[in-house]
């Protein structure tokens, strides 16, 4: 049982993750919970509830042993829902508002609780919620206030408090200091090394495969390559797969086997292109899309393996959050090609095994570093599971994936030339699904659009768009016009994630 950690508990906010992320980013150890797991989670330094997108109005809200919680005798931070689920619990009322708070108000500390030391006097914090405490239970003190001197703060005990904001996000400006706070009141907290972290893992993958060998699905990325050297390091039976999918970038096969020989990782490779394209055909739905492509990638691993043990993938946790179909209450927002039905049937019969699928990619790149990964390989850019076919909005066809290559072949090579290819999270060239007109020569062109995408990032789950030099994006746009033939448009995505996702699909 885990000892002397930070347990979040997940009500279902896109948020929860961030949570675990500060936590872990301040030094100290921390998990995710679901709220039937209370009782099962070992013996917490301290306990913070999430956000959610339910109302704790709601007869079939979301709900906590808080009697059981209190017992624990532990601190407590209720974060939005959780501050209202306390309140509500507590004997307060909650009540819908006439409008939902959504971004940036102030915060006005007050009462000069242990919670908000060393916070200004009038901070930025983010709001995302509908409801509001409209009556405190007794007992209760008000410890901070918006701008309209609405309480957004309570202190329920020394060690128990409820904000109506999120401290997790940048938004919030000193949220990092509510929380290192928070953590101050938890002297006990267990420390989170990357070293040690690596070494619980290498007994779990042990302890979980025993004599049975493991099928490990490699591609290339920074995930993949970090969860093959585990497996190697940890000793267990494994193969490592590369599947040729067809959906991959230009000489991206042989750059990965020549990867992976230099790693002394031995990988299989098997073609599988026409295949994953013909099952495409005729489909231009992203979520069938992500389907097809997860099922296909299953058969061929199944042909190649011949009989699977234990499936291993590099799913990291932004991906279990985005899919929800871990037990987390986030709602969907899409299905990642290592989340469809087949591979959730054999999570539920214990072979499927995910050992990053608690880190985030900055913690992958830390873990890899402490495996002796050169830095260069763990410097590489996300690339989605799908590859390519999320970069093609519409049907899959070999005209357009020969147009994203090589537009995506020279964004990458002046990225790197002009020393942003390291400054920016990802980066890719993707297509626009449509035809305009151009002039090329003295000759009318009808041909395709590319959209270019630089975004930077500390975790994947909000983005900001990279604001390129002019001179460069004039330089990328005139090698592609000049050289990727089909293509008369060249644009910038400058929209941020939210509400635009990273990937076009």
């Amino acid at each position: 049982m885990e000892q002397n950690h930070l347990a979040v508990i997940d009500f279902g906010s896109q948020y929860t993750q961030l949570i675990v992320r500060r936590i872990r980013e301040l030094g100290f150890f921390s998990r995710l919970y679901q709220p039937s797991e209370l009782k099962h989670m070992g013996s917490p330094a301290a306990v913070i509830l999430s956000g959610g997108p339910r109302s704790v109005t709601e007869v079939d809200a979301p709900d906590l042993d808080v009697d059981f919680l209190k017992s624990m005798g532990v601190p407590v931070l209720g974060v939005c829902y959780g501050m209202q689920l306390l309140a509500k619990k507590a004997g307060g009322v909650v009540a819908g508002s006439n409008t939902r708070e959504y971004g940036p108000a102030q915060l006005v500390p007050e009462g000069g609780s242990a919670l908000f030391k060393g916070v200004s006097g009038s901070s930025q914090m983010w709001m995302s919620h509908s409801d509001t405490v409209t009556k405190l239970p007794a007992g209760v003190s008000v410890i901070g206030r918006n701008q309209d001197g609405v309480a957004v703060a309570l202190e329920f005990s020394p060690t128990c408090f409820g904000i109506q904001f999120h401290p997790e996000v940048s938004h919030s400006h000193e949220g990092t200091t509510i929380l290192r706070n928070f953590l101050n009141l938890a002297p006990a907290a267990r420390k989170f090394e990357i070293e040690s972290f690596k070494k619980e893992l290498i007994a779990k993958i042990r302890d979980h495969v025993g004599e049975r060998e493991v099928i490990c699905g490699v591609s290339g990325g920074v995930d993949s390559t970090v969860l093959a050297v585990l497996l190697k390091e940890s000793g267990v039976k494994h193969r490592a797969i590369f599947v040729d999918s067809g959906l991959l970038r230009l000489d991206e096969v042989h750059e990965v086997q020549e990867q992976f020989r230099e790693l002394g990782v031995t990988v299989e490779t098997v073609y599988a292109a026409d295949r994953f394209l013909n099952a495409l055909k005729g489909e231009a739905d992203p979520e069938a899309k992500r389907k097809i492509i997860g099922n296909v990638f299953v058969d061929v691993f199944w042909e190649a393996a011949d009989f699977v043990d234990i499936l291993a993938q590099g799913t990291l946790y932004p991906d279990v959050i985005e899919s929800a179909t871990s037990g987390s209450m986030a709602s969907k927002i899409k299905t990642h090609h290592n989340r469809i039905d087949r591979i959730m049937d054999l999570k539920k019969e214990g072979r499927v095994l995910e050992p990053l699928d608690e880190l985030f990619k900055d913690e992958v790149r830390a873990l890899g570093t402490s495996l002796g990964i050169p830095p260069r390989l763990l410097n590489r850019h996300p690339f989605p599971g799908p590859g390519l076919a999320v970069r093609c909005p519409g049907e899959v066809t070999e005209e357009k994936l020969a147009i994203i290559r090589a537009g995506d072949a020279i964004f990458m090579r002046l990225l790197r030339e002009s020393g942003w290819y390291d400054k920016v999270w990802q980066a890719y060239c993707g297509l626009i699904p449509v035809r305009t007109v151009g002039v090329k020569g003295d000759e009318r062109s009808y041909e395709f659009a590319v959209n270019l995408r630089a975004v930077t990032s500390d975790d994947a789950m909000t983005a900001d768009w990279a604001q390129l030099p002019y001179e460069l994006l004039g330089r990328i746009s005139n090698e592609i016009l000049n050289k990727v033939r089909g293509v008369n448009r060249v644009l910038y995505d400058i929209s941020t994630k939210p509400p635009a996702s990273i990937e076009w699909e």
